[in-house]
């Protein structure tokens, strides 16, 4: 085998393990957050139900995380402001809470916003350390704002 052949071999093989190399360097960044992710929203008889995945990448557990959420219009007006209480997030262990939007068709939530922290309660955090935490992304058909 040439020199150039051997070259080229390795040089396809680096291109090949980059976006390897790329994910797990986003990865990484997640475990030192507070992952939100909008996983699925679902039409209730009296609301808009919204289910989040939580994972807590922190080093402290988190003893109560409250964060203000914002509803859009798909027209993009406010459609509704609210309270999501997430409780209790242990480290690296992942939790599921849903929240309702009483009164809320889910056609009317074009995309969510996590607008804020109104609590965050564990040892070292407070809510500005939270929110500096908070990373968001979505499974749903509805975009999650951070």
């Amino acid at each position: 085998m040439t020199r150039s052949r051997i070259l080229l071999g390795f040089g396809f093989a680096w291109l090949c393990a980059m976006p390897a190399l790329a994910q797990d360097q986003s990865t990484d960044k997640s475990d030192a957050a507070l992952a939100l992710t909008l996983d699925g929203i679902a039409q209730t008889e009296a609301a808009c139900r919204l289910t989040f995945v939580a994972r807590n990448g922190l080093a402290a557990d988190v003893a109560s995380l409250v964060v203000e959420a914002v509803a859009f219009s798909p027209d993009g007006g406010v459609e509704r402001i609210a309270l999501f209480d997430f409780s209790a997030l242990p480290v690296d262990r992942l939790r599921v809470r849903q929240f309702d939007l009483p009164g809320t068709a889910c056609a009317a939530v074009g995309s969510m916003l996590v607008n804020g922290v109104q609590r965050c309660e564990g040892d070292g955090l407070d809510p500005d350390a939270c929110a500096a935490a908070i990373t968001v992304s979505s499974r749903a058909d509805v975009e999650l704002l951070g």
